[in-house]
């Protein structure tokens, strides 16, 4: 199944290209075929969010829907929330099973991480054999052993006025907040990210209409992003 949309004619970018997008917040299996197909075509890290206490609600999909995406062979973090993220950056284990996912990104609903709750993070997903991920709201920490993803926005979709510079030597880093198909190439241009520095994109409320997760909308980013011709030599 493939997905197609009409779009304005592709013009090559001036902007760093980051190395994958990350799509969070898809709720439903249906999604599934369209998913495989654009991941095929272009670089998809696909996010689940991830809270028992909000499970079948939209953006977190139950447990049957997560089992379903987990089978389908496609590029996944976890993106955890309310009691079970603040356990991880506690201390704690909660009982997760994060087998199948590739990163795991711990958003425990506090404005920063102390080295504690970093370390914390680290040690977890070293046992769950997962890369954790933490949000930040500044400069991008230092502190290797963790990804870390600017973001203001927290899914809301709100704008940030300035990117955090991403310079040489830093860990793995990426950047979220207001990203939507029709704004992309505009902010991809803002980030201040050096020469041959791999980094991500992540949005959630820019890839959603009328509360759904919408794959049209997914499709059109990449192509703003990569290209049609980067999708068409994939195939």
């Amino acid at each position: 199944m493939s997905v197609t949309t009409h779009r304005p004619a592709f013009t090559a970018p001036a902007f760093i290209t980051p190395a994958f997008i990350t799509f969070t917040g898809v709720d439903s299996a249906e999604s599934i075929p369209s998913m495989q197909s654009l991941a095929s075509q272009f670089p998809i890290e696909w996010g689940i969010l991830i809270d028992p206490a909000q499970e079948g609600n939209p953006l977190f999909p139950t447990e049957k829907e997560r089992s379903a995406l987990l089978r389908a062979g496609l590029r996944l973090s976890a993106h955890v929330c309310g009691v079970p993220a603040r356990a991880i950056v506690d201390g704690r284990q909660p009982e997760l099973n994060l087998g199948g996912f590739s990163r795991v990104q711990i958003n425990h609903g506090r404005t920063g991480s102390s080295m504690q709750e970093i370390l914390n993070s680290i040690e977890y997903g070293a046992r769950a054999g997962v890369r954790p991920a933490l949000q930040c709201q500044g400069p991008f920490p230092s502190i290797m052993g963790v990804d870390w993803l600017y973001d203001t926005s927290f899914g809301t979709g709100a704008q940030t006025d300035a990117w955090p510079e991403l310079p040489a030597g830093q860990p793995f880093c990426g950047y979220a907040g207001g990203l939507a198909p029709d704004n992309v190439q505009q902010n991809l241009l803002r980030m201040p990210v050096a020469t041959g520095i791999p980094f991500w994109i992540d949005m959630e409320s820019g890839v959603r209409t009328d509360g759904r997760f919408d794959i049209a909308k997914c499709a059109a980013v990449c192509e703003a992003v990569f290209g049609p011709e980067h999708g068409k030599g994939a195939q």
